[in-house]
């Protein structure tokens, strides 16, 4: 069968027999892939894609892969960094004949008009967000990328890089806590790639599973994959002096091998995070008032002016930041705006299919009927 133990210690870019299991392979996996193994085709797990292109990792070493085969009409069903696959190894190129089903994807909405998502990463048990404090700290910014990471199934972890930046511990804590008022029940850790500080605590955290690397341009997402991985994987550059905001670095997904144990997929930096059907990630990344509201008088309250609305108690008793509700309301009614778009580019996708029909059954009837004889 195939190599899944852990005593090869053979470099995964060797091209030599190498175990799956250092990239999260387990008997689930093993349970999913078992259809294909008949068909003569390898598991692999995708760490890079490139233009129709991906890097798989088999049992047999890294292959290049064509995804032309499984290229969908829906853009979720892309092959991602992450997926899972089942792959034909022997042809040059290799081709990936389907995806695993995805247990966790990371998705955010296109800049398109078509409303669609765009799965950032697939099968990541914890999605490591990334929050410079280099700059001033964007609450707003880290409550959607924590809903975008609970919508996606993973657990969010944030991350404060640059805590060097911060020598006094007391400000650095009352930013850990007004970053911890902004994400409950999510765990916040500063670190310096710079000095060391967290690095120890960071590796012991990811030490299993996968995890994506998340953030801003400018972030420290590819010093901090660099100090997690041990060696230079990711080039660095420098953030603009004119604006202090950083340049794209790392410009594909790739998913990394760490020494400590777990794989980390490192990020473009993402300049813009649209929400996509993330209602649910909305509700966990505030959970407190979801709470709240369930005690409200009305069921239907919508935390305005109504009587008996435990979230303006809330407000009122300085227990719940006022800035926490706009905040929500404003993801609550963008996924409302994106989910109306979707529908309505549904709508005209079955309309548009409906009318080829048509026309597809005139031209049918028009055959059998034969050409039209002149009276």
């Amino acid at each position: 069968m195939f190599n899944t133990s852990t005593e090869s210690s053979d470099s995964p870019d060797s091209g030599s027999p190498h175990t799956l299991t250092a990239y999260g392979w387990d008997d689930g996996w093993a349970d999913a892939f078992a259809p294909y193994a008949a068909q003569g085709l390898v598991p692999g797990r995708v760490v890079r894609v490139d233009r129709g292109l991906c890097d798989v990792v088999t049992p047999s070493g890294t292959v290049r892969a064509d995804t032309e085969l499984v290229t969908p009409r829906d853009p979720m069903r892309i092959v991602c960094t992450g997926d899972w696959a089942a792959v034909d190894a022997e042809g040059d190129p290799a081709y990936v004949r389907t995806l695993l089903p995805r247990r966790t994807a990371l998705v955010r909405s296109t800049s398109s008009k078509r409303s669609d998502g765009q799965v950032l990463a697939a099968n990541a048990d914890h999605a490591v967000i990334a929050v410079s404090l280099a700059a001033e700290l964007d609450l707003g910014r880290v409550e959607r990328f924590t809903a975008l990471a609970w919508e996606s199934g993973a657990q969010p972890l944030l991350v404060l890089t640059k805590a060097d930046l911060v020598p006094d511990p007391a400000a650095l804590a009352h930013l850990v806590s007004d970053t911890g008022t902004a994400a409950p029940g999510v765990r916040v850790l500063p670190v310096s790639s710079a000095t060391g500080e967290g690095l120890d605590e960071l590796r012991a955290l990811l030490a299993s599973g996968t995890s994506v690397l998340l953030g801003q341009s400018g972030a420290g997402k590819s010093t901090l994959a660099n100090a997690l991985v041990g060696r230079a994987v990711q080039d660095v550059h420098a953030i603009r002096d004119s604006d202090g905001k950083g340049r794209h670095t790392t410009t594909t997904r790739d998913l990394l091998p760490l020494p400590t144990g777990g794989v980390l997929i490192d990020t473009p930096g993402l300049r813009g995070v649209g929400l996509w059907d993330a209602e649910g990630g909305v509700a966990q990344a505030f959970a407190e008032i979801e709470e709240l509201a369930e005690r409200c008088r009305f069921p239907d309250c919508a935390h305005r002016a109504e009587p008996g609305c435990a979230v303006l108690a809330a407000i009122d008793g300085g227990s719940l930041p006022e800035r926490r509700l706009e905040s929500y309301r404003k993801l609550l009614r963008e996924n409302e705006r994106l989910a109306a778009r979707t529908d309505a580019r549904l709508r005209a996708e079955m309309r548009r299919d409906w009318k080829q029909r048509q026309a597809l059954g005139r031209h049918m009837m028009e055959r059998k009927r034969g050409p039209m004889r002149k009276p």
